[in-house]
């Protein structure tokens, strides 16, 4: 069995009330903390410990923690991002559910840490239960003298607030997410400043996934060199994956970093194969914004060594051959899966989803909603293929936020390893209109 820090008490009756959740060793990271460490050696052990962001981007925690800026009188800033709205991950939602003082007792940990007296935890606005479990969370460890002024007879204060977001996936991204907190519209910053030195407020923030931060209680319980032991080399750790599509076991594991993917996919430790005996065509490994991979390029041969569940081995050779680890959003498509159909799929999403802020994204991911639809429904032409390829280039790297890239790198990606099954949509177009919605009716 795979080693669990995470989930280690998940089917514990009860380990979402306060009272169950401390007999199982719950805030002793907060009492180690607040009583014999300073905020520079809980830093010190986050960074040991090689932990990166769960939240897709994988940047080592500890060292984002230590850009922060320090200037006296000047209040600093922790924030959760909890606005958990990208397709295929649903991670952060399960810990908050099943285990919500997790992420409490780590946001008290990070927050002393960072030595912010105010924090936020923003969650995406259509989890109400999950805001309402985390508010009951917080009350109880308020109750208990775990939050509030002196905790713990130490002279440290913390505030800890619940924040619903607007039900926008663009606040995922941490400077539209601090927009958004503040009250305005949620359009990402320009860069820099960064959010290090002129956050919330214009002051210092540091902003984490839900996974990140609960999972900085284990580290100091146990150290950070004994968390840097699990895992592989630079991808240390365990990691929540969200597993879905055609699989005969989906739902939320926690896995240790380097397990085979190919392991993952056909354990009945975890997912237990493709669903009705199918063959598996192709994998989403990261959540919907990251390259889609075909089943070759995932799954061990004779002459090839095994793609690891790390952000190392699944992007390697690039986005030629790699993906990206991402979120863990982990999407598995059988051999009847239509690759232009959830290709387009995911487009709709993304044009929806723009902020509008910058051109390429607003008028980009449009356009490749509508040629996708054309090819899906049979109405398309050669050229719009390489149109697609044109206009991906025209939005990858020209975008304020990294939204635009989200929605590029799903159709580059598919085309690159699929282009054949655009060609036959394009060559068999009484095929390719499986229904009557047509074109004609686009929008409608």
């Amino acid at each position: 069995m795979a080693r669990k820090i995470l989930l280690e008490h998940i089917q514990v009756q009860n380990i979402n009330t306060f009272e169950v959740y401390r007999s199982k060793g719950g805030y002793a990271a907060v009492e180690k903390a607040i009583k014999t460490m300073s905020p520079e050696a809980v830093v010190e052990e986050v960074k040991k410990s090689g932990l990166r962001g769960r939240g897709g981007a994988g940047f080592p925690t500890g060292m984002k923690w230590s850009f922060l800026a320090k200037p006296d009188g000047i209040p600093r800033y922790l924030v959760c991002n909890g606005d958990e709205s990208e397709p295929g991950t649903f991670k952060d939602r399960f810990l908050m559910t099943h285990i919500p003082h997790a992420l409490i007792e780590g946001m008290i940990v990070a927050s002393y840490a960072l030595g912010a007296n105010t924090s936020y935890i923003y969650v995406r606005g259509e989890m109400m239960p999950q805001i309402r479990i985390l508010e009951k969370a917080i009350i109880e460890a308020k109750n208990a003298g775990f939050l509030g002024k002196n905790i713990l007879g130490s002279g440290y204060d913390l505030e800890l607030y619940v924040q619903p977001g607007g039900g926008a996936y663009i606040c995922g991204e941490e400077t539209a997410l601090l927009e958004s907190l503040e009250g305005k519209r949620g359009n990402p910053r320009i860069k820099p400043p960064f959010p290090a030195i002129a956050g919330l407020y214009g002051c210092p923030t540091v902003v984490n996934n839900v996974e990140t931060i609960a999972a900085t209680s284990w580290i100091i319980n146990h150290g950070g060199d004994e968390y840097a032991k699990i895992g592989l080399e630079r991808s240390t750790g365990t990691k929540l994956i969200s597993a879905s599509g055609n699989l005969n076991k989906p739902g939320v594991y926690e896995i240790e970093l380097g397990l085979p993917v190919e392991e993952f996919i056909y354990s009945d430790e975890y997912c237990g194969g493709i669903a009705h005996g199918k063959r598996l065509k192709a994998v989403v490994a990261g959540g919907s914004s990251v390259p889609i991979l075909p089943a070759k390029l995932i799954l061990k041969t004779a002459a090839d060594t095994a793609r690891l569940m790390t952000y190392e081995s699944l992007s390697d050779g690039g986005f030629a051959t790699g993906t990206m680890l991402g979120s863990g959003g982990f999407i598995a498509l059988d051999e009847d899966a239509c690759i232009v159909r959830n290709t387009w799929n995911f487009s709709r999403f993304y044009h929806h989803e723009s902020c509008g802020q910058c051109s390429p994204c607003r008028e980009g991911t449009g356009w490749m909603e509508k040629i996708l639809h054309k090819i899906e429904y049979g109405h398309g032409t050669l050229q719009d293929i390489s149109l697609l390829e044109e206009i991906n280039k025209k939005i990858e790297g020209n975008t304020i936020c990294p939204l635009g890239d989200a929605a590029a790198w799903p159709v580059a990606s598919a085309i690159r390893h699929f282009r054949d099954e655009f060609e036959w949509h394009v060559n068999e177009p009484m095929l390719s209109q499986k229904n009557n919605y047509g074109l004609a009716n686009y929008g409608a």
